[in-house]
């Protein structure tokens, strides 16, 4: 049981029970994260899609902030989709009065690139590092990369934009991979996690 990483959620906002489902699918013991205390009990910890301006600001109302800076730059391994790349990216252009960033890797996002909700889609998406074929990906509102720094590893495009970037123990995608019931994505992830642990 000792190998089996507990890999938390943040919980403050966003499509969680998704992500713990998936978690618990690939083999992690998952478990929702709002407080500080939870934090410093996990050995990973997932940023779920949702509102990235909203999330930025519970995360400092909840005193969350500066705890999730200091593990990620201590190298706890750490995935963001959606909102959560968002969250994960050291820039964002146009960035809503007030949102600020947990940071973890060197990119600058677009927030809403690939279009408002009415214009979500799904696509296949190859993901280098992912086995068996294309990953589907939901795009919702989805944020895409604009540029990475040196530091940075672009693990895969779509339509010519980056949606998955992949930077130490730093995993982001702009798409949702929790909510297709393709868990491959997740399982990257905890083997990231259990390579650290």
């Amino acid at each position: 049981m000792s190998d089996t990483p507990v890999i938390g959620v943040l919980a403050l906002q966003g499509d969680v029970r998704e992500h713990l489902i998936a978690l618990a699918s690939a083999d992690a013991l998952a478990r929702p994260v709002r407080r500080p205390e939870e934090l410093a009990e996990v050995d990973g910890l997932v940023v779920p899609g949702g509102e990235s301006t909203t999330m930025s600001k519970l995360a400092v109302l909840f005193g969350m902030m500066e705890p999730l800076r200091e593990r990620v730059r201590a190298g706890m391994p750490v995935y963001g989709t959606c909102a959560g790349m968002i969250l994960l990216a050291e820039k964002i252009l146009d960035p809503r009065s007030g949102q600020e960033t947990f940071g973890g890797i060197d990119m600058i996002v677009r927030r809403n690139a690939f279009g408002r909700q009415n214009e979500s889609f799904e696509a296949a998406v190859e993901v280098a590092g992912i086995e068996g074929g294309p990953v589907e990906g939901v795009f919702i509102r989805a944020p895409w990369v604009e540029s990475v720094g040196a530091g940075a590893e672009v693990i895969a495009e779509h339509g010519g934009h980056i949606v998955a970037v992949r930077q130490g123990n730093a995993l982001a995608t702009s798409f949702h991979p929790e909510l297709t019931g393709d868990h491959r994505m997740h399982a990257l992830f905890v083997d990231m996690v259990r390579a650290v642990k």
